[in-house]
């Protein structure tokens, strides 16, 4: 049982420090730790049986809860707390996802729109965001806008349950900052890496998940057709015709789409936070810091990440043979350069609208839930 008393000390007393004494009964001495924060904190670890305790002037070890020694924290409590992290990730992806899953739908039918033709040269089922939203509402029913939520609720609570996990491990450590200050460089390296793992591990669900967003009635489906029942047996029917590999189609579009999103996303985040705090607009701990930080992440992700959400959807989508190789792309680089060629730069950004109308809610959404939920959790313990 680990007992925990705070004192001020006097208020004349120049180094205005706060005393925490954690009385401790399996340490085998009585330590004391100052912690050079904020006007200067010392932590007193007390043995019962100690005569006395003595000073250390050093910082506090701490595993990136002020005033937590490292040597407290066992090692069942460091793996609660790195499974919370990726827990909470998970959960605040998925309360994103509810909302946002329609705008997903829109996006990827936008995307597939006119594959590989011309301006001019296909039938326009959807004009714009809103009036695809309302094509498919009248055609495909309200059901229709939230085709593809179960295996994208399963996507997201793993993918970025590992990606903002990771993260957030790797930012408790202390590597995303420079002297105290969040570097651009650490954190762009960070969120890429942890986009990487997410990507590779979330890819046969989101394969499913695209598939069934891109399935309507015949009178307006964009693509190709893949007429699955549902996720599971989607899966299972992939598997079955093509080997464990056939689930991990396209994801050679995925590792790129998702580290370049994840870089932007996380980096911005980050620094945004740090600009937002400094500006002294908002309260430190407000709930607003979070959401603007969110708002101003989401425009760099959205502009970064679409071409890739382009190439990503449309080659997870792509028929294939009896040997699952694609028959319209061969792969990532493939499918880039023939976009660039049969449709130009626009071909890139098609459904760039869809695509901020849904990623922008969703990293808005998610980084602020994902922010807020850890500050609950960790705030209370």
């Amino acid at each position: 049982m680990l007992h925990l008393n705070m004192t001020d000390c006097d208020k004349n007393d120049s180094l205005h420090q706060r005393s925490f004494v954690l009385f401790c009964p399996f340490l085998t001495e009585s330590r004391v730790y100052e912690q050079p924060l904020k006007g200067s904190t010392v932590c007193a670890l007390i043995h019962p049986c100690a005569a006395a305790a003595r000073v250390d002037r050093e910082p506090l070890p701490n595993d990136g809860r002020v005033g937590l020694p490292a040597g407290l924290i066992t090692p069942h409590h460091r793996s609660r707390r790195v499974a919370m992290d990726f827990v909470l990730s998970g959960a605040a992806a998925c309360g994103a996802c509810l909302f946002t899953n329609p705008l997903e739908v829109v996006k990827t039918r936008m995307q597939l729109q006119g594959e590989l033709q011309s301006r001019g040269s296909y039938r326009v089922y959807y004009r714009n965001v809103f009036h695809a939203f309302y094509t498919i509402g009248r055609v495909d029913g309200l059901a229709g806008l939230q085709k593809g939520l179960a295996p994208g609720l399963v996507y997201q609570f793993f993918m970025n349950g590992i990606r903002l996990g990771s993260y957030a491990i790797i930012e408790s450590s202390g590597y995303i900052h420079t002297n105290g200050r969040v570097s651009a460089a650490k954190t762009t390296l960070a969120g890429a890496a942890a986009g990487v793992v997410g990507a590779v591990i979330g890819s046969p669900v989101y394969l499913v998940k695209t598939h069934l967003q891109s399935q309507s009635t015949a009178s307006i489906a964009v693509g190709h057709q893949h007429k699955h029942p549902g996720m599971v047996l989607a899966l299972a029917a992939i598997y079955k015709e093509h080997g464990l590999l056939g689930l991990w189609r396209g994801s050679s579009a995925a590792v790129p789409r998702v580290s370049v999103g994840s870089a932007a996303q996380l980096s911005t985040f980050s620094s945004s936070k740090e600009f937002v705090v400094d500006l002294q607009v908002f309260p430190k701990d407000s709930w607003l810091v979070a959401l603007s930080a969110g708002m101003i992440s989401s425009v760099v992700v959205v502009t970064a990440m679409t071409p890739f959400d382009v190439v990503s959807t449309r080659l997870y989508n792509q028929p294939v043979d009896h040997v699952g190789k694609g028959q319209l792309y061969k792969g990532f680089a493939d499918c880039f350069s023939k976009t660039l060629k049969k449709e130009g730069l626009v071909g890139l950004y098609k459904g760039l609208g869809a695509s901020y109308f849904r990623l922008g809610p969703h990293t808005i959404l998610s980084l602020f839930f994902w922010d807020e939920l850890r500050k609950l959790y960790h705030g209370r313990r």
